[in-house]
């Protein structure tokens, strides 16, 4: 099954010869051997875009087909890795090649002679079928690899022992008829093709991420879409590096696509110290990590994207909640459109292939709450939070309104904000999610009804604000009525005690759900409590002044441990001051 290269054009090779030759095989390009995907059969010639530089390849150099589509190694091994766009571990190579990946290069995704601790759980004789699980593997001090039965092989379970394997060792087999089909504790899977599931369940568990912004305005389901765009140095990278340290996610994936080769080692040096705060483990005992840089060919990052979705997939049959972090799908764009303009394809809006939003689609449509295809119906989910990089932070460009057509939570990140240090930089006015009303009856049954309307009225204080602006531009604030002065300073509170979050405080950096209805509560009933007061004669100056301003302010510090009896105490505060001051105005 070998050819010749007629032509070349960049990432994208012409070859002839190809016999028998399908969509998506993969093949070896060139005597080095570069790895490359058919994308275009016509007329008894291939396309092949190339996943590593084509410099120095020539027409009549080789092409041979592996008659496999591009598929990743799934198994016991993949926390902690580092890898490429097509898979491959970088920390493996470093050590073996040096710091520059030669082109051509090849390393087994998995090592193939570490050994493993199997401990079987099915049992000699059952019927297993796809997502069965056969034994576990104590991948990680924080997670537990569940063996799983893979896709397509069902039957009676013939052989099965506990033992030390490595993952090429047979752990049993299944007899189907008079065939008998051996079992390892890895398999592969096609990345472009989704992993089957029972059923898809409705998106209406809140994946917990910490951040008040976040929590208690635009809430994202386990299983949910979001989408993060902003432009450079709006803080993109620092949310999303949050997002994974704190989010209620068992499992996290960060894929790193065509990103900035500084913000990628930054990534590269922070997250293997970084320490899970919930377990006080280093983080990557149940991380994975996808590199893709701008400087590497293109065309790796449609395979960096969907390698990592492919590994979500597989954690998710495991019965675990997993974190996609995708960044920037922006990058991924751009790979498309090149590689669309190689091959002469009829462009669509400023440049990009017709089929983005096609594409896009199908990236976000492979996130979801499931019950797993297994006999047990494990529930797992996969959420994606995709960042996007609009040129001058401009969200009407064709990337960013394609992926709001599919994610259901837009986090519109504020280069106005970040330029006054605040973080998290998402706008308030501008940001949606349509999550809100699937997610209510959870937070009703736990915080019941109140953490629902509180929301909604804190959300309207802030658009209220946003008119007033406008007037006091015009005017100025003392022209206000001391009534519209209250809104504001309410607003103004929301904004800088709640709103506002620091990723390096110990305490600012995560607040539990219990802890936003406290802190909501309070400001929200300062506010009630201001309005009452201007209308008895007193001004907002006078209420400024107090106090117990001052501990609003700080109660974002409150440890989680001190919760009830401080908020208690601050609310009964609250009260006493702003009545002492309503009295002194009456007298």
């Amino acid at each position: 099954m070998a050819g010749i290269v007629a032509r070349v054009s960049g990432p994208v090779v012409i070859a002839e010869g190809l016999e028998e030759a399908r969509m998506y095989d993969v093949v070896r390009v060139g005597s080095l051997g570069l790895v490359g995907e058919i994308i275009r059969l016509v007329a008894g010639t291939a396309t092949v875009q190339v996943y590593e530089d084509t410099t120095g390849l020539r027409p009549g150099d080789p092409v041979e087909n592996t008659g496999a589509a591009l598929s990743v190694e799934l198994g016991p091994g993949l926390l902690t890795s580092i890898y490429d766009g097509v898979q491959r571990p970088l920390d493996v190579i470093q050590k073996g090649v040096g710091d520059f990946i030669t082109r051509g290069t090849v390393a087994p995704p998995l090592d193939e002679k570490r050994k493993w601790p199997f401990v079987a759980t099915a049992k000699v004789g059952d019927e297993v079928g796809p997502g069965t699980i056969l034994g576990t593997v104590q991948e990680t001090d924080l997670i537990l690899h569940k063996v799983l039965v893979p896709p397509g092989v069902a039957g009676t379970l013939k052989t099965l022992a506990s033992g030390t394997y490595t993952i090429r060792d047979p752990i049993g087999s299944v007899q189907s008829g008079t065939t008998s089909a051996p079992l390892f504790l890895a398999h592969k899977w096609v990345v472009r093709i989704p992993r089957p599931v029972g059923q898809k369940l409705p998106p209406d568990i809140p994946l917990v991420t910490g951040q008040r912004v976040i929590d208690s305005f635009y809430p994202i389901a386990k299983g949910g879409t979001a989408c993060i765009p902003g432009p450079f140095g709006s803080g993109k990278t620092v949310s999303q590096q949050q997002l994974a340290k704190w989010s209620d996610a068992d499992v996290v994936v960060y894929v790193g696509c065509g990103e900035r080769g500084n913000e990628m080692t930054e990534v590269l040096a922070t997250f293997p110290n970084l320490v899970d705060p919930k377990s006080k483990k280093p983080l990557m005992q149940r991380t994975v990590l996808i590199a893709n840089t701008s400087n590497m060919p293109v065309a790796a990052r449609e395979a960096s994207v969907y390698t990592g979705i492919t590994i979500a997939e597989y954690y998710r049959d495991m019965g675990y909640d997993v974190a996609l972090m995708a960044d920037s799908t922006s990058r991924w764009a751009e790979a498309m459109r090149e590689i669309s303009g190689r091959l002469e394809e009829m462009p669509g809006e400023e440049g990009y292939p017709a089929y983005l939003g096609r594409r896009v689609a199908e990236f976000y449509e492979r996130a979801g709450r499931v019950v797993t295809l297994s006999p047990d119906g494990r529930r797992g989910s996969v959420t994606v939070v995709g960042a996007v990089s609009p040129p001058g932070g401009d969200t009407s460009e064709p990337v960013s309104q394609n992926t709001l057509r599919v994610a259901r939570v837009f986090w519109a990140l504020d280069a106005s904000l970040a330029s006054r240090r605040h973080f998290p930089s998402i706008n308030w006015l501008q940001s949606y999610s349509l999550y809100v009303q699937d997610l209510a009856p959870w937070y009703r049954e736990r915080l019941s009804g109140e953490f629902v309307a509180l929301r909604q009225r804190a959300l309207g204080i802030l658009q209220k604000e946003a008119e007033l602006q406008e007037i006091v531009q015009l005017v100025g604030v003392d022209a206000l009525p001391e009534r519209e002065k209250a809104t504001l300073d309410v607003a103004r509170m929301l904004r800088e005690d709640y709103l506002q979050q620091s990723a390096y405080d110990p305490v600012d950096t995560f607040t539990s759900i219990q802890k936003q209805l406290r802190m909501l509560r309070a400001i929200v009933a300062f506010g009630d409590r201001e309005q009452e007061a201007v209308e008895k004669g007193a001004t907002v100056q006078q209420l400024q002044r107090l106090p117990v301003r001052t501990k609003l302010s700080r109660m974002k510090w409150i440890p989680e441990a001190e919760l009830a009896s401080q908020f208690d105490a601050l609310e009964l505060e609250v009260d006493s001051a702003v009545a002492s001051v309503t009295a002194g105005g009456a007298g």
